[in-house]
C-alpha cells in the first residue's frame, strides 16, 4: 500500500472492494488492531493505536472492536449462548452478567430462541448471526467485517446485510467491511476500491 490516507467518521459504514491480493484484509486488520503498520499512523477515536504495546492493543481491541469473519469461527462444542459470551471472559464481569449480555445480543440478531443450540444445529445464516452477536456483545464502537456474506446464499446474505445496516443506522456502530460482492457493498454508506496500493471511491475505480 502506498501512503494511503483514509478517514472514517463515527457511525460510517464503509465497504472496501478490490481484487484479491490488493491489500483489503491487511487494511482491515490494521484498522482493527490485528496488524501493526511498518510506517505511518493509525488513530481511532483520537487514540494512536500504532503506538500501543501488545498488551495495550489487546485490551483496546477487547473494549472497542468487534470482528465478523466469513467462516464464523464458532466453537462447535459450545452453545450459541456460550459462543457469544466468549469475549466477555476477558472482562471482570460475573457469570450472570455475561449470560444477560449474551442473551441481549442474541435477541438483537433474532436468535433468542436458539441460545442453547450448537453451531451444527444452526443454518449458515444463523451461525453468522451468532458470530455478529459475539462481535457486538461487548458493545464495541467499531465492527470490522471480512467477507461476512462470502459463504452465504443470496437470500441469507441479504438478511445479514440488513442486520449490519440496522447496527449501523439504529445503534451507531461504525462498520468497515471487506467484500467482493457489489450487492453487499450497496448496503454500505460508501464504497472504496483498493488496487495496486491505491485507494479511491469505488465509482472512480478503473474498470
Amino acid at each position: 500500500m502506498h501512503g494511503i490516507d483514509l478517514d472514517i467518521a463515527r457511525a460510517d459504514f464503509v465497504a472496501l472492494m478490490g481484487p484479491s491480493g490488493s491489500g483489503k484484509t491487511t487494511l482491515l486488520n490494521l484498522i482493527g488492531g490485528l496488524d501493526t503498520p511498518t510506517g505511518g499512523s493509525i488513530t481511532v477515536d483520537g487514540r494512536r493505536i500504532d503506538r500501543l504495546s501488545g498488551g495495550e492493543l489487546a485490551r483496546w481491541r477487547a473494549a472497542n472492536v468487534g470482528f465478523v469473519f466469513q467462516f464464523y469461527n464458532l466453537l462447535p462444542v459450545l452453545s450459541a449462548q456460550r459462543n457469544v459470551e466468549l469475549p466477555l471472559l476477558l472482562t471482570s464481569l460475573g457469570a450472570a452478567e455475561r449470560r444477560r449480555r449474551a442473551a441481549i445480543a442474541l435477541a438483537l440478531v433474532g436468535l433468542a430462541d436458539r441460545a442453547r443450540h450448537k453451531p451444527k444445529e444452526l443454518s449458515g445464516g444463523q451461525e453468522q448471526r451468532v458470530a455478529i452477536a459475539r462481535a457486538i456483545v461487548s458493545d464495541p464502537t467499531l465492527l470490522v467485517c471480512d467477507e461476512p456474506t462470502g459463504d452465504l446464499d443470496r437470500a441469507t446474505a441479504h438478511e445479514i446485510m440488513l442486520l449490519l445496516q440496522l447496527l449501523n443506522r439504529q445503534h451507531g456502530k461504525t462498520i468497515v467491511m471487506v467484500t467482493h460482492d457489489p450487492k453487499a457493498a450497496e448496503y454500505a454508506q460508501r464504497s472504496l476500491h483498493l488496487d495496486k496500493g491505491t485507494l479511491a471511491p469505488a465509482d472512480e475505480a478503473p474498470r
